[in-house]
């Protein structure tokens, strides 16, 4: 877990979901199991907040009959390859949702999409190849990029401003920020408000919340076309050749160990 992967955002978007679900039960949006997996550095204190707050919003949705056959989270424990070998093939989803310019590369998302996951992302690391492989209409890429990133950084982007003009965004802060989804320790998740108010959102979660909610919306409307959606995840599995150790093995062989294959008898 660190805070550039962004699952913060992810966690926002469960809140709001929950609460457009909680207000219009007739909300039209497919079921959803949003399953968070990984580790913080013994030190790392946001991301342990962070996963502090993914547990507790867990425990909120889950324990609301309302909720049932329509929303549900889980923060896996201890994330390990044993786990992935589980959730990787049976996930409809990818999240992959760092700032754009912070994740360098990625071999997790090449995996759920040779699983048939399809791939919602920002413009970067491995997305950007997946992108040129399987086609735009097949994977969902939203929000700023590495440029846009740096822009933002250097002065052009005020979340108080964003979030103040954002009604969804500023109910999910003010839920957050008042407790409630730890009644007992209301001011537990100060910290992570203060991370995105007070001191610049480094990593642009409230830049990129809204983008993100409306490439959501696109996901939902996708899946509830069975067909179109099983041709996107068709497609994805198809198209990912190019990231196979064959291919990155031939690549090595050729280009630095230069060697030649031998004939097989």
């Amino acid at each position: 877990m660190h805070e550039y992967k962004r699952q913060l955002l992810n966690v926002l978007h469960v809140i709001t979901l929950y609460n457009r679900l909680r207000r219009d039960p007739d909300y039209a949006a497919p079921p959803r199991t949003v399953l968070f997996g990984g580790k913080a550095a013994p030190g790392y204190f946001m991301a342990k907040r962070i996963i502090r707050l993914i547990t507790a919003v867990a425990e909120t949705v889950n324990g609301d009959d309302a909720m049932k056959g329509r929303l549900r989270v889980a923060f896996l424990p201890n994330y390990c390859v044993s786990q992935a070998e589980k959730v990787i093939p049976a996930a409809d989803l990818s999240e992959q949702i760092s700032t754009a310019g912070m994740e360098a590369s990625g071999t997790g998302n090449m995996k759920f999409a040779l699983n048939g996951a399809l791939t919602i992302g920002t413009l970067d690391g491995a997305n950007v190849e997946i992108l040129e492989a399987v086609g735009a209409d097949n994977i969902f890429i939203f929000g700023l990029t590495t440029p846009e990133v740096e822009a933002a950084r250097s002065g052009g982007h005020d979340p108080r401003r964003v979030v103040a003009a954002d009604g969804e965004l500023a109910e999910v802060l003010d839920m957050i920020g008042r407790g409630t989804f730890t009644p007992n320790e209301p001011d537990l998740f100060v910290p992570i408000l203060d991370s995105l108010l007070n001191h610049g959102d480094y990593y642009c979660v409230t830049a990129d919340y809204r983008a993100y909610m409306e490439a959501h919306a696109q996901v939902g409307l996708l899946y509830l076309d069975t067909e179109a959606w099983t041709r996107a995840s068709i497609l994805n599995t198809a198209n990912m050749g190019p990231f196979s150790s064959d291919r990155a093995v031939s690549e090595y062989a050729e280009r630095i160990w230069h060697v030649a294959p031998l004939p097989m008898d």
